[in-house]
């Protein structure tokens, strides 16, 4: 076990998070993995568990018995280029009516999108099959490259809405947001108490800031991307 808290020391550390703040950000009591770690005691699996899935891009194997690289290899990113000549082999393709498929939303009407307004009937959105994403309820290009390299301006990343009602963050998942500073792609942690989210970037030339709720307009979780060559 005292293997594995010197690994989580080390995401912790990646993560640019103190031991205190890492507790928090897996809702741990404070002391809970600093005293572990201070004495070289064991830690419940639960927490563990807790680690595993919250930051899923540290390998699980690494983790527990430190195997491998820490960080997970990007899976294969769906690759499209659209073009009718590779129309059979494609994993996307465009609908034929706009009844069907998932809407293509300009970036100048997100956040539109995030609320569910029918900004399609607004904007000529293309629309298009995408069986792997079949619960998105919009496509949106990325602007910018503040999450790179997980994604880079001009990527298409699927979204799937989440109700204001009880908003519920899965920590560390990225999400596009509908916020007082504009529409932004961002992963989502624990901010430094309840009324507050941190905002992180995977670029770390950007540094994480806090919003409150009350700043959330709309929130949509990105499920999946799509990469044009």
């Amino acid at each position: 076990m005292t293997n594995i808290l010197y690994r989580i020391e080390q995401i912790a550390k990646n993560e640019g998070l103190s031991i205190t703040a890492f507790e928090r950000s897996i809702g741990a009591s404070k002391g809970v993995l600093s005293r572990a770690i201070n004495n070289g005691t064991d830690i419940q699996s639960k927490w563990i568990q807790i680690i595993v899935e919250n930051y899923p891009r540290y390998s699980t194997d690494w983790l527990l018995i430190g195997k491998g690289d820490m960080l997970v290899q990007p899976t294969k990113k769906i690759e499209e280029n659209f073009s009718e000549k590779e129309e059979n082999a494609q994993i996307a393709r465009h609908a034929q009516t706009p009844q069907e498929g998932i809407p293509l939303i300009p970036f100048s009407a997100m956040a539109g999108a995030l609320k569910g307004e029918q900004i399609a009937l607004e904007f000529e959105c293309e629309h298009y099959i995408v069986p792997a994403f079949s619960g998105a309820d919009f496509l949106m290009p990325v602007k910018g490259n503040s999450m790179a390299p997980t994604y880079t301006s001009g990527d298409i990343v699927a979204c799937q809405r989440v109700p204001m009602s009880g908003l519920f963050f899965q920590w560390n998942k990225p999400y596009v947001l509908d916020t007082a500073q504009g529409a932004i792609i961002k992963r989502i942690k624990p901010g430094s108490d309840k009324q507050h989210v941190l905002i992180v970037s995977d670029n770390p030339q950007y540094d994480p800031f806090e919003l409150t709720y009350s700043e959330i307009y709309a929130v949509a979780l990105v499920i999946g991307i799509i990469r044009l060559e």
